[in-house]
């Protein structure tokens, strides 16, 4: 903070630099406070919600890992999230090096359709996708979601691949060629292990992606296809039960994992860029 603030900075100065960082906390803290509430109700051992907790206990984790109808969300949703996270890291990267040719023509119009997925809105994929892969016959399987997912799941690859890339040196590929290295080996002995934070990044945000989604799930899964995010929709529809309280829990886990994961992969690519933060 204090190299934030002016050596001699005025009185006005001072108060509006408190006051901004007043406001930026009450706002972290107005949205932190869903995730607070939801934490402590997880562990409640009452068949309802009530706040604040008169009881804990772990009864709804146990509901949730010994239900079969929990525990096949769960499995559908790690298949699903992992097979489209292979198919998007691998799309992703190899078009990330295909992007990094400075000579490649209509560069930015393909860079903007493969990100284009970011900022459609997803119920109009899911849409599109379902009158689509209904002719293929594909709507209902495992398939059209995989493909769905890892289309929603690419453009962070590509971005995060790309961002890597732009502190590569490419005399090291051309040195590895005059070497007699083929394309293939020197992109897998020389490109991917310095790029390769970037490329577990995008991953991380891929699976992440697939693994949180339901809009597509309720457009092209059946009833096979039930996926955690889904089951939790459905949980709320039907019966308002506990046992999706402690599974959002697990996702805050998650999520928090996959955060501190990242960092520690940013500081990784940092460091073999040998990039000074």
């Amino acid at each position: 903070m204090s190299n934030a603030l002016p050596l001699y900075a005025t009185p006005v100065q001072r108060i509006g630099y408190w006051a901004l960082w007043i406001f930026c906390t009450a706002v972290l803290v107005f949205l932190i406070a869903p995730v607070l509430v939801v934490a402590p109700l997880a562990f409640n051992n009452e068949p309802y919600f009530h706040f604040p907790v008169k009881e804990y206990s772990l009864r709804w984790f146990h509901e949730l890992f010994t239900n079969p109808a929990w525990l096949n969300a769960i499995y559908n949703s790690v298949v699903t999230a992992v097979l489209a996270t292979l198919l998007a890291t691998t799309l992703g990267t190899l078009a990330a090096v295909g992007l990094n040719h400075h000579n490649l023509p209509g560069k930015r119009l393909i860079m903007a359709v493969l990100v284009s997925p970011m900022i459609v809105p997803v119920v109009v994929l899911a849409v599109g996708s379902y009158f689509f892969f209904s002719k293929l016959g594909i709507a209902n399987s495992l398939l059209g979601i995989v493909l769905v997912h890892a289309v929603l799941g690419m453009p962070f690859v590509v971005i995060t691949v790309t961002a890597t890339l732009g502190g590569f040196d490419m005399n090291l590929m051309r040195a590895a060629r005059g070497l007699g290295a083929s394309q293939i080996t020197a992109f897998r002995r020389v490109m991917l292990p310095i790029v390769w934070p970037g490329v577990l990044s995008g991953a991380l945000f891929a699976f992440a992606t697939s693994f949180d989604e339901v809009v597509v799930v309720l457009f092209l899964g059946g009833p096979e296809q039930t996926t955690l995010p889904r089951q939790m929709w459905t949980g709320l529809r039907e019966q308002l039960s506990p046992t999706i309280l402690s599974a959002a829990f697990m996702l805050i886990l998650f999520a928090i994992s996959m955060l501190l994961l990242l960092e520690l992969l940013r500081r990784r690519s940092v460091a073999l860029r040998g990039v000074v933060e």
